[in-house]
């Protein structure tokens, strides 16, 4: 079995590196999201660890264009972010497992062992909301079968509300959730701007306003 690790912290990406060739894998390193991306296009590994926090490209945005560049191999991020939206992060953009560090080197192994086990070239579910369709791996939206062309905010505030349909969403947790910097330098009204994009590409009844608490996708 074929692994890349892509891990910025040298020591613990060598340790990795050695204890798992002991255990009978083949292991590359890179030690930035750009290389780590280049040398996971290539198909040629049987399963990605991937830190989150990395130099060049965060490890969110290699999975998002892994996935989106039809690439399948198993992913497993490891991070020190613990909280429950870093991990659904991950896992929404189309890792398949998420390990928190720090973390036991048994477990690890345990882990990745169960994951190649059970993986065979998984393909994300295609998100709809009526005649909306939305996939993941390619990026593509089309409503009613047509393609509708969307900026990467539009797409990325579409795929949250796709994500948590008939939950109302705040515009503090949208600016939280899809802007960058978890919102900070920009107003809530931004928001509403954007919401207004969508229902002119997408029309006026898909996005519901509910006065005083925030957005929802109509029933």
């Amino acid at each position: 079995m074929r692994l890349l690790v892509v891990e910025d912290e040298t020591r613990l990406a060598r340790a990795l590196q050695r204890g798992l060739t002991a255990d009978g894998f083949t292991v590359d390193v890179a030690l930035d999201g750009v290389t780590g991306l280049e040398r996971a296009r290539d198909g040629q590994y049987d399963a990605v660890l991937l830190d989150v926090m990395l130099p060049g490209l965060s490890g969110y945005e290699v999975i998002k264009q892994l996935r989106a560049a039809h690439v399948w191999t198993p992913v497993m991020m490891v991070s020190a972010k613990d909280g429950p939206y870093d991990q659904a992060d991950g896992l929404d953009y189309g890792a398949d497992d998420y390990l928190v560090k720090p973390f036991d080197y048994v477990v690890l192994v345990a882990r990745l062992r169960a994951l190649l086990r059970r993986q065979s070239d998984p393909r994300p579910p295609v998100l709809a909301h009526g005649d909306v369709r939305l996939d993941p791996a390619t990026r593509e939206v089309t409503i009613a079968g047509n393609d509708v062309s969307l900026s990467r905010r539009e797409y990325e505030l579409l795929e949250f509300l796709l994500r948590h349909p008939g939950r109302v969403i705040t515009k503090t947790e949208l600016l939280d959730r899809v802007w960058d910097a978890r919102g900070v330098g920009y107003e809530p009204n931004v928001v509403e701007v954007y919401v207004g994009y969508l229902r002119r590409k997408l029309g006026p009844g898909l996005i519901e306003t509910v006065r005083g608490a925030g957005y929802r996708l109509a029933p």
